[in-house]
């Protein structure tokens, strides 16, 4: 059996020099500059000194890009799929025996799918909006 070890509270953010009204304009900032939340996170803790967005602000930095209508109509993981999906598609049409790459192919379909069913039940996504190779192509673009 592991030891148990005593955990370290989290730092509560006090000694940052923002304060949360600032905060917020700077993922503002950084966000019309061309980043999505997580690189707009790792450049807060990295070059502004911010530990966590969320216990300063209250709020996480997707629900501040929201309130300032800066998120994307589709959310990032699915992009994300979608994304790998078009390249993988592009080397089977070039590779049409790499049976292994078929696969993953089928298994980022299937993702991409069970994700849009999700999307579309939280209302992150219009019930109509459906995952075709030549829309994913085009939204990639």
């Amino acid at each position: 059996m592991a030891k148990t070890k005593e955990v370290q509270p989290e730092s509560t953010g006090e000694g940052v020099a923002y304060k949360p009204a600032e905060i917020e304009k700077l993922i503002v900032d950084l966000a019309n500059q061309g980043m999505n939340a997580s690189e707009i996170g790792m450049t807060l803790r990295d070059s502004h000194g911010v530990p966590s967005v969320k216990k300063l602000t209250g709020k996480r930095i997707e629900a501040v890009l929201g309130e300032h209508k800066l998120l994307a109509d589709v959310p990032r993981d699915l992009l994300n799929l979608i994304r790998r999906s078009v390249e993988l598609q592009k080397h089977l049409s070039t590779n049409r025996k790499d049976y292994t790459a078929k696969r993953g192919y089928q298994l980022a379909v299937s993702k991409i799918q069970r994700l849009v069913t999700y999307y579309k039940g939280a209302g992150k996504l219009p019930a109509s909006w459906r995952y075709t190779p030549e829309t994913a192509a085009l939204l990639v673009k």
